[in-house]
């Protein structure tokens, strides 16, 4: 269990929100008769890099913009950055350190870089100004800072749209779908920039479908299906597979006969070549060291004994699936 599974909150304490850059309790909201958003408790902690994983319509965008004041909660509590919102005496307060995008970023396209960054540099006041070359070095985009704005692509709007989250210093910044329409050294950049943020103490917040970006920039995820929280925790822990085992060795036959015969497997597949490699799933209870022990004492020969990794794209996939049987066959 991590932290973004730990939290209790009860109704009436605000203080178990602290250390947290984003909490919900119980966070719900209609459409009509549809429920876009059902029960979503979730806990951010500061200082990290989160995925907020879901397929189209599964109630991610809601729930961004019902943090942000964009959509009234129908029911349930927010925190950000342990202020609770939206009480609208602190939602100013709170949302002055929060930086965002959601969707595409809109600029004036007529206006440069530069100028769109000045002009919004020149609403927040403060020191925002004086940060604005800063971010477009940031971002790479000094280069076509003085272009228009309307000549840039995606992937440029992109960045252009964080360095205009940048200038106001923020503690939080939730983005939505922040690598869209970038190259391949464009995510690149992007994804050390994200995990620079998180290093100097800030809390990143994004939602994407590029589950490979996420499984190497985010430290935890949480992954929503049809407005709930299905699955939450460090990345790490949700692409374990601590019943899978690689297994490489000389003696594929007898190591064969050996896991079968005591039960040591449940699954063991072969991929006919002759290499000798065999991918194990163990038994319910079957320790992968006791494993190795029995195959040394019955002399297999082990070259090689692994847990296996599974990527967060097949966790993720693998969950999502479960829950669509889990429905068809309620019904």
């Amino acid at each position: 269990m991590t932290k973004a599974t730990q939290i209790r909150i009860r109704d009436d304490d605000d203080r178990a929100a602290v250390g947290y850059a984003i909490v919900t309790r119980n966070l719900t909201r209609h459409f009509g008769g549809r429920v876009a958003v059902d029960g979503v408790t979730l806990a951010v902690p500061e200082g990290c890099v989160f995925g907020f994983l879901g397929p189209n319509g599964a109630g991610k965008t809601t729930l961004i913009r019902m943090l942000l004041g964009m959509l009234p909660a129908g029911s349930g509590r927010m925190w950000l950055l342990g202020v609770p919102v939206p009480v609208p005496a602190r939602r100013r307060e709170a949302l002055a350190r929060v930086g965002a995008i959601v969707e595409e970023p809109g600029f004036h396209a007529h206006l440069s870089g530069r100028e769109n960054l000045r002009a919004a540099a020149a609403v927040r006041g403060g020191m925002a100004g004086a940060r604005v070359d800063d971010v477009l070095a940031r971002l790479g985009l000094t280069d076509r800072a003085d272009d228009r704005v309307a000549g840039y692509s995606l992937g440029m709007r992109q960045r252009l749209g964080i360095a205009r989250c940048l200038l106001s210093d923020p503690r939080l910044l939730i983005l939505d779908e922040p690598m869209n329409g970038l190259d391949p050294a464009g995510i690149r950049q992007m994804r050390g920039l994200l995990r620079e943020l998180a290093d100097e103490g800030r809390t990143v917040f994004l939602s994407s479908h590029m589950l490979d970006e996420v499984e190497k920039t985010c430290d935890e995820v949480a992954v929503l299906e049809r407005g709930q929280v299905i699955a939450s925790g460090r990345v790490a822990e949700l692409t374990d597979r601590s019943d899978g085992v690689l297994l490489d060795t000389p003696d594929r036959d007898l190591a064969w006969r050996v896991l079968t015969d005591r039960g040591l497997t449940r699954e063991i597949h072969d991929d006919g070549t002759a290499d000798g490699v065999l991918r194990l799933r163990l038994a319910t209870g079957v320790d992968p060291v006791r494993v190795n022990r029995e195959l040394a004492a019955a002399g297999v020969g082990v070259r090689r004994f692994e847990r296996l990794h599974t990527s967060l794209e097949e966790t993720y996939l693998a969950l999502t699936a479960s829950r669509a049987h889990d429905d068809t066959a309620n019904r």
